[in-house]
C-alpha cells in the first residue's frame, strides 16, 4: 500500500512539475496566427435565430449551421462592466481587449482614471502584425477598445488620432466618425498625414497596397467622386463586405510574420437595437462569411492558427417563440412583409410583426445574458466552458 501511494505521489509530483514548467509546450505558446471575431450584440438567441432562418431557406425546421457553430470548442462568457450588471460596448470591448473591467461609456480607461492597454500592443511588441477592423466605423466603441483611451467613448476625434499612435499595420471600418466639438477637423486627413494610406473600397485598396506600409481601408466609396463611385442602381461600386475586408487584411498582412486580427460584426448590434430581425440575421451571416475566409486560411496553417468567435454582450433579448405564435416561428411572415414594405420603422408595427412571426424582443437595449464563445485551432481548448470577458488576454497571450 505504501509503495502504491509513493507511486501516486511521484506521478503527481511529475505532473505538477511538467505543468509548472509548461508541460504541454505547444499549448503554452500563442498561436502564430490569431483571428478574433466579435459579433456585437450577438447572444445565443441571435445565433439560434440566424440558424433558424437559414434552415427555413433550406426547407427545414433546423440543421443549417453557421460555420462558426460547427467549431469543436464551445464556451460561455460573462459580460458585466465595472459599474453595471449590463455592459455597453466600450466597457465590454475594453474588457475583451485589455483584461480590465471598466465603467460603461468609457474606452480604454479604468475606474481610477488609468489608461489600460490592449494585448494587441503586446503582440505587436512580440513581432506580430496587427489588424483591427469592423463593419461599423473604425473609431466606434469595439474597435476603439483595441487602441483607444478616453473617458468618453463618443470622443471620436481624439480616438481617431490614437490610431497612428498604436501604429497597427491594417485598420478598417465602414467610415470614421467625428464629434460635434471637432466638426471642423478631418480625421481621415489626420490619419493619412500620420503614416497611413487611407483608401475607400476594394478598387483603391488594390491600387495602394503595394506601396503602403500601413493602411486604413474604409468600406464606403468616396462620396464626392460621383462619376466613379455611384449608387448600386447604376451598377457601380458597392460598399465592401466584411468578408472582403477580411480578404484584404489577410492579403496585406500575409503569412510571413505572425499576426493578430480582430474583426467585428458591428451591424448585428445596430439591427438588434432596432429589433429588426431579418437585417440582424443577415448581419450575422455576413460575419460568418468573414469567418469562412479566416477558416480557409486556417486549413492551410492548422497547427499554427487559432480562430475565436464571441460577442461583447447580448442586445435585444430576442426569443424564438412568442405569446402570439406559441411553439412556432414563421419566417415567411417577416420575409413577405420585408419584400412588400421594406424594413418597418414604426416601433409598434415592427413589434407586432415580430410577435406574429414568433420572434419576440424584450428590449431595444443590451441585456446581461452571457454570450457564446466558439473556437478552433491551436489553443482552442482554453476557451471551453465558463469564462469572463477579462480572460481573453491571458488565454491569447498564454500568460
Amino acid at each position: 500500500m505504501k509503495k502504491f501511494l509513493s507511486v501516486i505521489a511521484l506521478v503527481a509530483i511529475c505532473f505538477s512539475s511538467a505543468y509548472a514548467s509548461g508541460g504541454k509546450k505547444d499549448a503554452e505558446t500563442p498561436a502564430k496566427y490569431i483571428f478574433l471575431f466579435i459579433g456585437d450584440g450577438m447572444g445565443n438567441s441571435q445565433v439560434a435565430a440566424a440558424e433558424s432562418y437559414n434552415s427555413y431557406l433550406a426547407g427545414s425546421f433546423y440543421g443549417e449551421q453557421l460555420l462558426f457553430t460547427t467549431f469543436p470548442v464551445f464556451g460561455t462568457c460573462t459580460s458585466y462592466s465595472a459599474n453595471s450588471r449590463v455592459t455597453d460596448s466600450s466597457a465590454a470591448g475594453t474588457a475583451i481587449a485589455t483584461g480590465t473591467k471598466i465603467n460603461n461609456g468609457v474606452v480604454g480607461v479604468d475606474p481610477e482614471g488609468n489608461n489600460v492597454y490592449s494585448y494587441a500592443l503586446d503582440f505587436q511588441e512580440m513581432g506580430y502584425n496587427i489588424a483591427i477592423f469592423s463593419s461599423v466605423p473604425v473609431n466606434h466603441a469595439t474597435p476603439a477598445s483595441f487602441y483607444g483611451h478616453d473617458a468618453s467613448r463618443g470622443a471620436y476625434w481624439t480616438i481617431a488620432t490614437q490610431i497612428p499612435e498604436a501604429g497597427y499595420k491594417f485598420m478598417g471600418g465602414s467610415g470614421i466618425l467625428n464629434d460635434k466639438q471637432n466638426k471642423d477637423k478631418d480625421p481621415e486627413a489626420y490619419i493619412s498625414e500620420h503614416g497611413y494610406a487611407v483608401v475607400h473600397g476594394l478598387e483603391e485598396y488594390n491600387q495602394a497596397k503595394a506601396d503602403a506600409e500601413r493602411i486604413l481601408v474604409l468600406a464606403e466609396p468616396r462620396n464626392e467622386e460621383v462619376g466613379n463611385y455611384s449608387s448600386v442602381d447604376k451598377g457601380q461600386q458597392e460598399p465592401m463586405l466584411l468578408s472582403e475586408m477580411m480578404d484584404c487584411a489577410i492579403d496585406f498582412l500575409g503569412d510571413d510574420k505572425p499576426f493578430f486580427m480582430m474583426c467585428e460584426g458591428g451591424e448585428i448590434d445596430w439591427e438588434a437595437h432596432a429589433n429588426h430581425t431579418l437585417p440582424m440575421v443577415v448581419a450575422i451571416n455576413k460575419m460568418d462569411a468573414a469567418v469562412k475566409e479566416a477558416y480557409e486560411f486556417y486549413l492551410k496553417h492548422q497547427d499554427e492558427t487559432l480562430i475565436v468567435i464571441t460577442a461583447d454582450h447580448e442586445t435585444g433579448g430576442i426569443s424564438l417563440g412568442s405569446a402570439q405564435s406559441g411553439y412556432a416561428v414563421y419566417w415567411d411572415v417577416l420575409i413577405d412583409d420585408w419584400n412588400q414594405n421594406g424594413i418597418r420603422k414604426d416601433n409598434d408595427e415592427n413589434a407586432a410583426l415580430n410577435n406574429k412571426a414568433g420572434l419576440a424582443w424584450t428590449t431595444k437595449s443590451h441585456t446581461g445574458a452571457p454570450v457564446p464563445v466558439y473556437a478552433i485551432g491551436k489553443g482552442a481548448e482554453k476557451f471551453a466552458g465558463r469564462m469572463d470577458n477579462t480572460e481573453f488576454r491571458t488565454k491569447f497571450l498564454c500568460r
